[in-house]
């Protein structure tokens, strides 16, 4: 039993919030993200946020930092787009290890640091593998049911590169995050197990899906519990959701998934839903409200942010976790 398994029995753990929120505030331009070693790039670089792991490491930094003193237990890689097919868009794909690698390392020392500071209070990295913008499972174009933009070859490949990266630089979790397409999940959770079986290794994976709106599916039409089941096949730390949703919303479906997994289980929902300007309003004390229902109701064992949270989100969150007991779980 790894020692993240060993502390999910003693209490609920608390996962950082959203990175993009954070580098928002930085308002980087276009030069910033380029840094000297892109600045003859020839296309616009503005946006790549992955690219600042190399560019900009402070903030990246910084970032995990503020988290780690809201009380966060674990933070993500600054690797959400870190595949071949993500950094296609920017011309980029020769550089994805690379990323993935800093990212991890970077994470890592801060992670090193916190828990010298605090050894009662350990910290983690949780390598973040976003879901790509492509999807196995459904066609891009409506007038050709039958076409794929992508092979489940493809993407597994893809997701080996990123896995064997993220290993490197010293994750000591996997993160299949945002999950709207199952068939996407399954080439990341291949890829995990082959890169396991080549370096004879045992890795912590959590898994986390997304439905995507009101119909309680995700984007590939599964409801939560046929989620759940579709990949309950693979050795998980933890299943969950993110994204998508503020925490009162997503609450349904983690209660679908609580009762019916061995699993620990993990959440980190937005902070409400975007209002006209694409902006997250709900404030810390909000979304720490509609969580205090997860943790009435033993729905959670890993509990964090994504679109919209800020440290202030998560120190609240954080007060709240430390009140209840986790959910228990087979493991």
């Amino acid at each position: 039993m790894s020692s993240i398994e060993k502390l999910l029995k003693e209490r609920i753990l608390v996962l950082d919030g959203a990175m993009g929120t954070m580098l928002q505030q930085y308002q980087f331009t276009e030069e910033d993200f380029r840094g000297e070693r892109f600045k003859d790039f020839p296309i616009s670089l503005k946006g790549n946020n992955d690219l600042l792991s190399l560019t900009q490491p402070h903030a990246i930094k910084e970032v995990h930092e503020k988290y780690f003193e809201a009380g966060a237990d674990i933070v993500e890689t600054n690797t959400f787009s870190g595949t071949t097919i993500g950094m296609a868009d920017y011309q980029m794909e020769n550089l994805v290890y690379e990323l993935n690698y800093e990212s991890a390392k970077i994470a890592k020392e801060v992670a090193v640091e916190f828990t010298k500071r605090e050894p009662n209070k350990p910290r983690f990295v949780a390598g973040s593998i976003g879901p790509t913008n492509r999807t196995a499972s459904l066609s891009p174009d409506v007038n050709d049911p039958g076409f794929r933009a992508i092979t489940f070859d493809e993407l597994r490949m893809a997701y080996k590169e990123q896995v064997e990266a993220l290993l490197d630089g010293g994750v000591d979790i996997l993160l299949v995050e945002t999950v709207f397409d199952t068939l996407n999940a399954k080439a990341a959770l291949f890829a995990i197990d082959e890169v396991k079986d080549e370096r004879n290794i045992d890795v912590p994976v959590m898994l986390s899906g997304t439905i995507t709106d009101a119909s309680g599916r995700t984007l590939s039409g599964q409801t939560a519990e046929a989620f759940l089941i579709s990949v309950s096949h693979f050795p998980l730390l933890t299943v969950g959701f993110n994204c998508a949703l503020g925490a009162n919303l997503l609450q349904p479906h983690l209660e679908a998934i609580a009762n019916k997994t061995p699993f620990a289980t993990s959440a980190h929902p937005n902070a409400g839903l975007p209002n006209a300007f694409g902006e997250y309003d709900e404030t810390p004390e909000q979304m720490a409200d509609q969580i205090e229902e997860y943790l009435k109701k033993n729905l959670i064992n890993i509990i964090g942010g994504c679109c919209g949270t800020t440290p202030e989100h998560i120190q609240e969150i954080a007060k709240l976790a430390a009140k209840y007991s986790p959910r228990a779980f087979e493991g």
